[in-house]
């Protein structure tokens, strides 16, 4: 199968709502031309250096998302181009990210990182946690960032129940704090689901999908 028909493939099943993020980390330039060229705009990297080396060198109408772990030391190198930060899980990294897109004149616009697996080893934000970021002082005096949403990665594991439990979990915390409008918070973008459970995730509320080996092929 072709990048090209995997893309076309994939776009069919997805609901007008819902954007598709191509997870392209590890894959060559020329792969991500392909998709490009198949009418993809919207390209997710999990490494900064990565990311920018084909920022440079791929047309300037790409979108580029940043869904890795974000390390504060990096945030200079994506802020002149970085459309969305996935993965933003402490007020010390969105004052950073705040902090480098000051330095380049732009608003940078952030996902809040929740964590909601069973898994230890992933990042993010629990509930109280969330409240009380976005109900900080500190979190109001950032003019340069904006929080569109929320991102959550699922337990990886077999159990649909489990995954299902967790990505509503996600949508019913979005749909607590949705109404919160203020200048750097407008949220309308729930991140979550990727190759192996995006449709489920699309059920339970995702507006945003990950989607990579099904668009790509395999690592």
């Amino acid at each position: 199968m072709s990048i090209q028909s995997n893309l076309n493939t994939i776009k069919a099943t997805l609901p007008e709502h819902v954007t598709l993020v191509a997870v392209s980390k590890t894959k060559p330039v020329s792969d991500l031309m392909q998709a490009y060229e198949a009418g993809q705009r919207i390209f997710g990297e999990n490494k900064i250096q990565e990311m920018t080396e084909k920022w440079e060198q791929m047309p300037k109408d790409i979108q580029w998302h940043m869904i890795g772990h974000v390390q504060s030391n990096k945030v200079k190198f994506m802020a002149p181009y970085v459309n969305l930060i996935h993965g933003v899980d402490s007020l010390k990294l969105l004052q950073e990210i705040n902090k480098q897109a000051l330095k380049n004149n732009r608003t940078i616009d952030c996902l809040l990182q929740i964590y909601i697996a069973e898994e230890e080893s992933k990042f993010g934000l629990d509930e109280n946690e969330l409240n009380e970021l976005l109900t900080s002082s500190e979190f109001k005096d950032l003019k340069n960032i904006r929080i569109l949403g929320l991102m959550g990665m699922a337990t990886f594991t077999e159990d649909q129940n489990q995954i299902k439990k967790e990505f509503t979990h996600l949508k019913s915390i979005f749909d607590s704090i949705k109404e919160l409008k203020t200048e750097n918070c407008q949220l309308n973008t729930i991140s979550m689901g990727m190759s192996g459970d995006y449709k489920l995730a699309i059920e339970c509320g995702s507006t945003m999908v990950r989607i990579g080996s099904n668009i790509f092929g395999g690592r």
